[in-house]
């Protein structure tokens, strides 16, 4: 699972007052111009948006302007926004018809380049099975957020950070002995394993 742009880990243990606040309340505190709640609001989001583009082969670059459209498309939609428990499902449609556009227009731009107008391929629409996998990708992400601070620092390293995190530098950064991290790490996989069933992911 694509987890970037990603917090360093000793700034993710800080913790946020907003964080943990649902959809809902951050929509109607982003709607009362509470700045606060629009960062909690984007940072609960962005790897879910960064992704989409990431999976659909776009390069870094162009999954970064693609991230910064979707986030302004969401500036302006707020007011209008009917249900906010329907926001993960809007962002991403709303990254992903970014996406087959963009993908739409570089053919385009090849195909003119090459003098081969006209030759296009057909661009496919994500997949159901894209789908389902974005939504419960975001559903493990907003699980990471309800569980201690120090554990998710610990299952990101151990399970997101590519290669792992050796338990020796785990220990350091959250200032463990090295051979407690074995039970710690079962402990907190226990309390993300209660938030998922919770959420209906297991």
């Amino acid at each position: 699972m694509t987890e970037q742009p990603r917090q360093n880990s000793k700034e993710s243990v800080r913790k946020v007052r907003s964080v943990g606040w649902s959809d809902e309340r951050l929509v109607r505190e982003c709607l009362h111009g509470n700045d606060e709640a629009w960062s909690e609001l984007i940072d609960k989001y962005k790897n879910l948006i960064y992704s989409i583009p990431l999976k659909h082969g776009i390069p870094p670059d162009a999954a970064g302007e693609i991230f910064q459209q979707v986030c302004f498309e969401l500036l302006t939609a707020l007011p209008n926004l009917r249900e906010a428990k329907t926001l993960a499902a809007w962002l991403i449609t709303v990254t992903s018809r970014k996406c087959f556009d963009w993908n739409r227009h570089e053919q385009r731009y090849q195909a003119m380049d090459t003098e081969t107008e006209g030759t296009l391929p057909e661009i496919s629409k994500p997949s159901d099975t894209l789908l389902l996998e974005l939504e419960r990708e975001q559903i493990l992400r907003e699980s990471l957020r309800h569980i201690a601070p120090r554990c998710r620092v610990l299952i990101r390293m151990l399970f997101f950070d590519n290669p792992a995190v050796p338990y020796e530098q785990v220990a350091m950064s959250l200032g463990l002995a090295k051979g407690s991290i074995g039970f710690i790490r079962m402990r907190c996989l226990r309390q993300l394993r209660r938030v998922l069933e919770q959420k209906g992911f297991l």
